[in-house]
């Protein structure tokens, strides 16, 4: 294809999966280095057409000592607690005049005082184009919204530069599995598009715009998109908290609804014959099968965290020889590590999704038990507290251990049924949880912006 790809990394195994993984997917030339991309460059000769790079961030250890009169630093030396700053400017090093290069950075690289040297630099010269603020749960530390930062190469100096700034938070996940990555795409190719094309954005409604720099060149240099972005519309629209109070009376009727009767008088617990899961599984009432770490199937992850908050699949499964764990509708799947007391059922919706780590799913014979019979049975608090086992920091589930009661199928669905109705009135609980929170939150940004009135 005459393609090339080059790439170092301080890790030589990762180094190597990633020549590896690369030479599987394309047909480029693929060159991968192993060494300190800063202290140790492979490439000190290469302008390639574009750069990706994830650097690590606050790293102290980078090299300020060593590297003070580095010639990549051409828009000012970082500071020893700008890390990043050092890794931009070696990406715009390795890239020919009008190159690209997108690097991932922590928001506070675009605001902390020690680089804003540097930042002003790279804006007056026209080598930062976009600053693109991520959603949380994009990227490794998932509670952080990352920003993009897209940079150029100048080939001359812009007689107006301006820089685009992007907030794509409006499209983190409510609890359904992580971002919307469509619209993120969408909206960021949308603005990026448009502003490349011309080097101004329209100013319209959204969660993006185009600002001369001169308008960024104060004493901060502060380019976090929150800071010159006004707040998304959805939250404080009226017309958007009218429908979120229509949903949350719903969902709130329902949940009275589903609320579950009062017990009866107390009784004597029942004596019945106790089997655990380890037994039905040796008599081949059921299949036990833990997660796996990668696989080749490209499906969706399903993750502790996913089975602990009731959400979907939401994480992404690493390549890999292994076979992954495929999750059909019936089974009933654990969480072994936390010390919580969960069982999922898994239905339609979540059917097709890899099993992830700290997992084990239960695959039931329908002809012998009920899954929510066995889902409901091994979320008894009493049943975890005695197949679990606790180290120094974690506690795990034993779940062959766990016991339930051996009852004909008939018996059982009448448990399932009561179970499964549990099950209904907390998905209930959940959403009406986060719709009230989407109420409240809406009516404070509403009250402090204008758009809704005290009275």
């Amino acid at each position: 294809s005459g393609q090339e790809l080059y790439g170092q990394d301080s890790d030589p195994a990762l180094a190597a999966l990633t020549a590896l993984r690369l030479a599987l997917s394309t047909d480029a030339a693929v060159r991968i280095a192993a060494g300190d991309s800063l202290r140790a460059d492979a490439r000190t000769g290469l302008r390639a057409d574009a750069a990706l790079c994830h650097p690590p961030f606050n790293e102290r250890n980078w090299g300020h000592d060593e590297l003070a009169y580095d010639p990549r630093w051409e828009y000012g030396f970082p500071a020893r607690t700008e890390s990043e700053l050092a890794w931009v400017q070696h990406a715009l090093a390795r890239v020919r005049d009008g190159g690209t290069v997108v690097v991932l950075m922590p928001p506070a690289a675009a605001s902390r005082r020690s680089g804003r040297r540097v930042r002003a630099d790279l804006l007056r010269r026209g080598a930062l184009r976009a600053v693109i603020a991520l959603p949380a749960g994009a990227a490794p530390p998932y509670n952080l919204p990352l920003h993009l930062w897209v940079l150029r190469r100048p080939e001359r100096a812009p007689a107006q530069p301006g820089l685009l700034l992007a907030d794509t938070g409006q499209f983190a996940g409510e609890g359904r599995g992580g971002p919307d990555w469509r619209s993120v795409r969408e909206t960021v190719l949308d603005a990026w598009s448009a502003f490349d094309r011309t080097g101004r954005l329209d100013e319209r409604p959204g969660p993006a715009r185009c600002l001369p720099v001169i308008e960024l060149l104060d004493d901060d240099v502060d380019l976090a998109p929150a800071r010159h972005l006004p707040p998304p519309g959805a939250t404080g629209d009226t017309g958007r908290l009218t429908e979120v109070r229509e949903r949350l009376d719903e969902t709130l009727r329902l949940t009275a609804e589903l609320t579950p009767e009062p017990p009866a008088a107390k009784s004597a617990a029942p004596r019945r014959p106790l089997t655990t899961v380890g037994e039905l599984a040796r008599g081949g009432a059921l299949v036990l099968r833990t997660g796996t770490n990668a696989g080749h199937a490209r499906v969706p992850l399903l993750t502790d965290h996913d089975v602990l908050t009731g959400t979907g699949p939401s994480g992404t499964l690493p390549e890999g020889d292994e076979e992954p764990v495929l999750t059909e509708p019936g089974d009933v799947v654990v969480p072994v590590l936390g010390g919580g007391s969960v069982a999922r059922v898994i239905d339609d919706a979540t059917a097709g999704a890899a099993l992830g780590r700290n997992l084990v799913l239960l695959r039931p014979d329908p002809a012998a038990l009920d899954p929510w019979f066995l889902a409901g049975f091994l979320r008894g608090t009493a049943n975890h507290r005695r197949a679990s086992s606790h180290a120094s920091t974690a506690t795990r589930l034993d779940v062959r251990r766990l016991q339930l009661p051996r009852l004909p199928l008939d018996a059982q669905r009448g448990y399932g049924d009561r179970f499964r109705a549990l099950d209904e009135f907390e998905r209930a609980l959940r959403l009406a949880g986060r719709l009230g929170e989407q109420l409240v939150r809406g009516m404070y940004d509403g009250l402090t912006d204008g758009t809704v009135a005290p009275g």
